[in-house]
C-alpha cells in the first residue's frame, strides 16, 4: 500500500508543478544552489551541512532536522535503520507535518525524494520555503509572492534605475538588491556611486554585502542572475532579506506602541479630571440640599408652606435635572474609564476619599429619600391649609350670621308676662311665635353645617382650634338658651291659647307663605355668598348646576312672592300695615328678593370666571398632553432602537459609530419639541394645575426619558469608541467583535442588554472559553471575579466584549513600553529631551517631558530623563 498524500486537491491550491514538469537547465543549476544555501543557513543551527540536495535529504533525517528548526517544533521521531522503507518512513513523517500546516503537495511522494528525483525534491524544497519563509509576508492584505513583491516595490521606490515588476528580470543589474541594502542600512554601501551598467559588480558586492554583514549566505550567481535569473531562486534570497530587515522597523514600532500608550494615558487623565470635577461639584450641591428638604417652615402659615412649595418645584424642575444629567454622565465617564484602563492594561481608576460611585449612588439615594419625604409632606400640608383656610372662612361667616340671627331673636323669647295681653294680643303672639319656631326650626340645619365645618377643622389639626372649639361651644350654649326660652315662652302662650281667638285668615296666609319664602331667601343669599375653591371641570359644573337650580327656585318662588305683596297691600287696605303674627315684614321679603336679584349676576359672572379659568386651564392640560403624547412615543422609540442597535452587529464600527452619532444629531433637532413642551409645562406649573387626565406622560417622565434616551446614546457612542480602541489597540477585527455579539445576543433571550449568570456560562462554553461541564465551578468562578467582581448577578454586552477582548489580544504592559523607549533610546538606560522629540509626536513628547524624572546616574547628560520609572508609573507600579 502506497503512504503518498493524496494529490486531488483544487488547481487554486496547489504550490508545486508536476513532477513530469521539464525544468530549464539554468534555472534549475539556480535552484540547487539557492535552495541548498537556504537549508544550511537553517540546519548550522543544529551543526548539520548539506552539498547535494537530492542525495543529502534522501533518508529524511536532514528534512526532519530542517522542519523542526524553521517551525520551532518536535517532529515524530525518525527510525533508526537505514534501509529503503526506514528512509520512506521518514520522509513520510516529514511530508505529513508539512501537509498537517495547510501545504498541498502535489505529485510528490516519500519514494520519489528517497530515489534522489532532483525535480521533486526541489519542489519539495520550494513547497517549504513557501510556507515558512515566504506565506506571512502580506503586505496590504496582499498574498504572499504579491506581498513581498510590494515590500520589495515600497522599500526601492526612492531610488533610480531601480523597478520592480517580478523576481526575474527587475534584478539583473543588482541595483534592487544593493538597494534594499542601503534602504536599512545605508553605512554598508555607497549606492548612488554604483552603475547600473556594472550588473555583475553590483549583484557580487550586494551578495558579498549581505553575506559579511547581514549573515544572509550567497545562494545566487551573479553571472546567472545576469543573464537568465529564476524566479523561485530570487524569492528564495529575497525573502532572506525580507526577514533580515524586519527588526529594522523596531523603532518605528516602538515609537507607535509609545504614542498609542500615551494617547490612551491622556485621554484617561482627561476624563480622571472630568469626573473629580463633576463628582464633587455633585456632593458639594448633594450636602447643600439634603438640610434644606430636611428642614420644615417655623410657622404652618399657608403662605410659608406655599413659599416652601413653590421653592420646592423650582428645585424639581430647574436644579435637579441638570445635577441628575451629572449624576449619569458620571456613571458613563467611570464605566468608560475603567473600561478603557482594563482594555490598556491599566489599574482601576480609584476616585478620592467619598467620589466612588456607590459614595455618589449613597449620597443621591439619601438626597432623593429626603426628597420624597419632603414631597411626601409638602403636597398634603399646602392642601391641608388651603383647605383649611376655605373652611375657616365659611366658619367665620355661618358663625357670624347665626349669632346675629340669635342675638335679633333674644327680645322676642324674652318677651316677659303675657297675663296682661289682651286675648286677641295673645293669639297673635302666639302665632307670631309658631312663625318663630318656623324660623328656629329651619337654622337647625345652619348649626349642624357649623358643626361638620369645625369637625373637619379638628380633623385637619389646625394649631388654634381651641378658640373655633371655643366659640363653636358658647355658639351651642346660645342656642340652647334660645331653645330653652323658646320653649318655655310657647309653652305659657300655649296657656293662654284658650283666650285667643282666631286672627285675620290674610295675616295667617302671609305668615304661611312669608316663613317658607323667607327661609329659602336667606338660604339662597347664603349659597350665593358662599366661598368655593375650584379645581376641575367637574367641580365647575356641579356649581354651574346648583346656580341654574337656584335661578329656577326663585323663578318659582316668584308667584308666592306676588303674592305676599298682594295680601300686605289688601292689608293696607284694611288698614292693618303690621303683622302681629309674624316677625317677619314685606320689607325684609323685598330686600332680601332685590338682594338676590344683585347677587345672581355676580354670581353669574364668578362662575364665567371660574369657567374662563377652567377652560384656559383645560386648554394647557390638552396642549400639553398633543405634545407630550407626540414626545413620549418618540423617545420610547428611540430608546427600543439605541438599545436594540447597541445589541446589532449590523456595519462596521465606523458605520454604527456614524449611525449613533447621526442618532446623535437627530435628537438635538428633536429638542425643540423638548423645549416647546418645557414652556408648556412653565405655564401649567405657574396654573397650579396639578393633574391631567388627558396623557400618561408627565414633564418629569418625559425629562426623566430625555435624559435616558441622551446618556444611552452617549453611552452607546462610548461603547462603540471603546470597541473601536480595542480593535485598533488590541488587534481585534471588526469579524470577531461581531462573532462576541453574535454569541451575546444568542444567549440573551430577552433582550434586556445582559446576561444572567447562566447565560453567561453557556456562553462562554459556546465560544470555547471554559469546559461544557457544570462542575467546573473554579475555573469559572475566577471568571466571574473578572468581569463581575461586585457580585451584581448580571453580564452586560459591555463587560463581556472587554473580557473577551482581555482573553483574545496581547496587552500593553510595563516592561513592554520600556522595551520600546529602550530602542528609542539606542539601549541606553536613559533618555534625553533631544531623542523624545525626535522619535515622537510634540504632545506626547512634551507630555513625557514633562512627567519623567531626572536620571542621576554617574555619567549621564544633564537632560537624561528615566523611562523606566515612568513606564512603571503608567501602569500603576509606582507613581508619577
Amino acid at each position: 500500500m502506497s503512504n503518498k498524500p493524496r494529490k486531488s486537491i483544487p488547481a487554486s491550491e496547489q504550490t508545486v508543478e508536476d513532477g513530469a514538469t521539464l525544468l530549464d537547465p539554468a534555472w534549475e543549476r539556480q535552484q540547487r544552489k539557492t535552495f541548498t544555501a537556504w537549508c544550511n543557513s537553517h540546519l548550522r543551527k543544529v551543526d548539520i551541512t548539506i552539498n547535494e540536495i537530492e542525495q543529502d535529504l534522501r533518508d529524511g533525517l536532514a528534512l526532519i532536522k530542517l522542519l523542526e528548526v524553521i517551525a520551532s517544533e518536535k517532529l515524530p521521531k525518525p527510525e533508526k535503520g537505514k534501509m529503503r522503507f526506514h528512509k520512506i518512513a521518514n520522509v513520510n513523517k516529514a511530508l505529513n507535518f508539512v501537509i498537517s500546516k495547510g501545504v498541498k503537495l502535489v505529485s510528490i511522494g516519500a519514494e520519489e525524494i528517497v530515489d534522489g528525483n532532483r525535480k521533486m525534491t526541489l519542489g519539495m524544497i520550494w513547497t517549504i520555503i513557501l510556507r515558512f519563509a515566504i506565506m506571512d509576508i502580506a503586505v496590504e492584505q496582499t498574498s504572499a509572492k504579491e506581498g513581498l513583491l510590494l515590500w520589495c516595490q515600497k522599500k526601492t521606490q526612492p531610488y533610480r534605475n531601480v523597478n520592480i515588476r517580478d523576481f526575474h528580470a527587475s534584478w539583473q543589474n543588482g541595483l534592487g538588491f544593493c538597494a534594499l541594502i542601503h534602504r536599512h542600512r545605508p553605512e554598508l554601501l555607497d549606492y548612488h556611486s554604483l552603475d547600473p551598467e556594472n550588473a555583475i559588480e553590483n549583484l557580487n558586492l550586494a551578495f558579498d554585502v549581505a553575506d559579511k554583514a547581514l549573515d544572509i549566505p550567497p545562494m545566487l550567481d551573479a553571472e546567472d542572475i545576469s543573464t537568465k535569473p529564476d524566479e523561485r531562486a530570487v524569492m528564495t534570497y529575497v525573502s532572506s532579506y525580507y526577514h533580515a530587515f524586519a527588526s529594522s522597523s523596531k523603532a518605528e514600532m516602538a515609537s507607535k506602541r509609545i504614542g498609542n500608550v500615551l494617547d490612551v494615558t491622556m485621554k484617561n487623565e482627561q476624563m480622571m479630571e472630568e469626573y473629580e470635577f463633576l463628582s464633587s461639584d455633585l456632593l458639594e450641591w448633594i450636602a447643600e440640599k439634603i438640610p434644606w428638604l430636611s428642614s420644615r417652615p417655623e410657622d404652618d402659615s399657608i403662605e410659608s408652606v406655599q413659599q416652601a412649595l413653590e421653592e420646592f418645584r423650582t428645585y424639581r424642575s430647574s436644579e435637579k435635572p441638570p445635577k441628575a444629567s451629572d449624576k449619569t454622565r458620571l456613571g458613563i465617564i467611570f464605566s468608560a474609564l475603567q473600561t478603557r484602563l482594563r482594555i490598556a492594561n491599566r489599574p482601576a481608576y480609584a476616585p478620592g476619599d467619598g467620589k466612588v460611585i456607590t459614595d455618589i449612588n449613597d449620597a443621591w439615594e439619601n438626597l432623593e429619600r429626603v426628597e420624597r419625604e419632603f414631597e411626601e409632606w409638602i403636597y398634603p400640608e399646602f392642601r391641608r391649609l388651603k383647605r383649611l383656610s376655605y373652611l375657616l372662612q365659611r366658619f367665620e361667616r355661618k358663625s357670624s350670621n347665626l349669632e346675629n340671627w340669635i342675638e335679633g331673636t333674644k327680645p322676642f323669647v324674652e318677651y316677659g308676662a303675657i297675663d296682661s295681653l289682651k286675648l286677641a294680643e295673645v293669639s297673635a303672639l302666639k302665632k307670631k311665635f309658631d312663625a318663630f319656631m318656623l324660623d328656629f326650626n329651619a337654622h337647625i340645619d345652619s348649626l349642624a353645617v357649623i358643626e361638620g365645618i369645625v369637625e373637619e377643622i379638628n380633623n385637619l389639626g389646625f394649631t388654634e382650634s381651641e378658640r373655633v372649639n371655643d366659640r363653636f361651644s358658647n355658639l351651642q350654649q346660645e342656642w340652647q338658651y334660645l331653645g330653652d326660652t323658646a320653649n318655655n315662652f310657647g309653652a305659657e302662650i300655649e296657656n293662654c291659647l284658650q283666650r285667643q281667638q282666631r286672627v285675620d285668615e290674610l295675616k295667617l296666609e302671609f305668615t304661611k307663605l312669608a316663613a317658607p319664602v323667607n327661609k329659602w331667601l336667606d338660604g339662597a343669599i347664603e349659597d350665593l355668598e358662599d366661598i368655593y375653591d375650584v379645581n376641575s371641570l367637574k367641580e365647575l359644573e356641579e356649581l354651574e348646576a346648583s346656580y341654574n337650580e337656584l335661578n329656577e327656585e326663585f323663578a318659582k318662588t316668584e308667584p308666592d312672592r306676588n303674592r305676599i305683596t298682594e295680601i300686605c297691600e289688601n292689608l293696607k287696605d284694611f288698614g292693618a300695615a303690621d303683622n302681629e303674627y309674624t316677625t317677619i315684614s314685606a320689607e325684609d321679603i323685598d330686600r332680601k328678593w332685590d338682594e338676590i336679584s344683585d347677587l345672581l349676576p355676580q354670581k353669574s359672572e364668578l362662575l364665567a370666571e371660574f369657567r374662563n379659568k377652567q377652560m384656559s386651564d383645560e386648554e394647557l392640560r390638552k396642549a400639553f398632553a398633543e405634545k407630550a403624547n407626540e414626545i413620549g412615543p418618540w423617545i420610547e422609540e428611540k430608546n427600543q432602537y439605541v438599545g436594540y442597535y447597541v445589541r446589532s452587529m449590523e456595519g462596521t464600527l465606523e458605520d454604527q459609530l456614524d449611525n449613533l452619532l447621526g442618532m446623535e444629531q437627530e435628537i438635538k433637532a428633536f429638542g425643540h419639541n423638548i423645549n416647546e413642551i418645557f414652556d408648556i409645562s412653565k405655564k401649567i406649573h405657574d396654573a397650579m394645575i396639578f393633574e391631567n387626565p388627558y396623557s400618561k406622560y408627565t414633564i418629569e417622565s418625559i425629562r426623566s426619558m430625555w435624559d435616558e434616551l441622551i446618556n444611552s446614546v452617549h453611552s452607546s457612542i462610548q461603547v462603540v469608541d471603546n470597541e473601536k480602541l480595542a480593535r485598533d489597540s488590541k488587534g481585534i477585527t471588526n469579524e470577531q467583535l461581531q462573532e462576541f455579539k453574535q454569541a451575546f445576543n444568542h444567549f440573551d433571550k430577552d433582550k434586556s442588554g445582559v446576561l444572567e449568570i447562566k447565560e453567561f456560562r453557556q456562553c462562554l462554553v459556546s465560544v470555547g472559553l471554559i469546559p461544557d461541564i457544570e462542575t467546573n465551578d473554579e475555573e469559572f468562578e475566577h471568571v466571574l471575579s473578572v468581569v463581575d467582581p461586585d457580585g451584581s448577578g448580571t453580564i452586560t454586552i459591555q463587560e463581556y466584549i472587554d473580557y473577551m477582548i482581555q482573553e483574545i489580544s496581547e496587552q500593553d504592559t510595563a516592561d513592554q513600553i520600556v522595551e520600546s523607549f529602550r530602542t528609542l533610546a539606542n539601549d541606553k538606560p536613559y533618555i534625553t529631551e533631544e531623542e523624545l522629540r525626535h522619535e515622537l509626536a510634540p504632545d506626547y513628547a512634551e507630555f513625557c517631558i514633562k512627567r519623567m524624572m531626572q536620571y542621576d546616574q554617574p555619567g549621564a547628560p544633564a537632560d537624561a530623563l528615566d523611562y523606566t520609572s515612568f513606564s512603571s508609573a503608567l501602569y500603576g507600579e509606582s507613581d508619577l
